[in-house]
């Protein structure tokens, strides 16, 4: 016990990412063999991962700096605003512009601003979604231990690699579309931005990611052709806000702040034994 003790303090970020993984991914193999009538993705895979890692490799000091990311919630009153407001921005551009090319959008007559505040009110609480069940083990806990020893935007390519991977099952069996692949890992950018210019704010990422799950481009209730221009075009309109975080705040993708990446000497020393 000793000895994996010390091996599993020296390799986190591998034993996390592939226990989110072995969560998540739970039910495939069960369902490919025909027990399971379908296949059952479980967001909640690194929430549990963290939370077991932690309590294997760090005990109540990893417990209280984890918990400290996820409830920072002093951050300015621009960052919320940023948090809530750009995700609706994002699919409103892409809306709008679908449109324009002749897209039908019968689905936003259905839509009622309670409809919505109920949406992110259920979300933001159940952790079998992906706000709660991603962003306190990808963000809260991965990106301060890949910025331990990386740039920040080496850490959010290679967090965008992991995470868009991790949505393999959707796309395998129904749920999401290939373009959300990409979509994904472009997406991800804009999550590590989000945390690091918040001084390592789970709570802010997770409003974020909520708020892009609440009023989405299927709001629109576009179909057939219109539905796949629609995705693609919020790929490039994702695309195009990330460039922008690169164009005009370059000093964010250079140094991470240190509440950001403030996860003591052995996290340095264990990610580059796992390098």
């Amino acid at each position: 016990m000793p000895r994996f003790h010390n091996w599993l303090q020296h390799h986190r970020l591998p034993a996390f990412f592939v226990l989110s993984y072995a969560i998540s991914w739970l039910s495939w193999p069960v369902f490919a063999l025909g027990i399971m009538p379908r296949m059952e993705f479980l967001p909640i895979g690194p929430l549990a991962a963290a939370l077991i890692m932690i309590g294997l490799a760090e005990g109540r000091t990893g417990y209280r700096a984890w918990s400290r990311r996820i409830l920072r919630w002093r951050v300015g009153w621009a960052w919320y605003a940023v948090a809530l407001l750009l995700p609706a921005v994002l699919v409103l551009v892409t809306g709008s512009v679908n449109m324009l090319l002749g897209a039908a959008a019968p689905g936003l007559s259905q839509l009622t601003g309670s409809g919505l505040l109920v949406v992110f009110a259920v979300r933001l609480v159940n952790p079998m979604d992906g706000p709660l069940g991603e962003e306190p083990g990808f963000r809260g806990y991965a990106v301060p231990l890949l910025q331990a020893s990386r740039l920040p935007l080496q850490a959010a390519a290679l967090l965008g690699f992991v995470v868009a991977f991790w949505h393999l099952p959707l796309i395998v069996f129904g749920g999401l579309s290939l373009i959300g692949l990409p979509t994904t890992f472009v997406i991800t950018f804009l999550y590590v931005w989000l945390f690091n210019r918040t001084g390592g704010s789970v709570l802010l990422t997770l409003l974020c990611h909520n708020s892009q799950g609440t009023f989405t481009v299927g709001s629109y209730g576009f179909a057939g052709p219109d539905a796949q221009r629609a995705e693609l075009i919020y790929f490039v309109v994702v695309a195009a806000a990330v460039l922008g975080t690169f164009l005009f705040d370059r000093p964010a993708w250079r140094t991470a702040p240190k509440e950001a990446t403030d996860v003591g000497p052995l996290a340095v020393r264990s990610d580059r034994a796992s390098s």
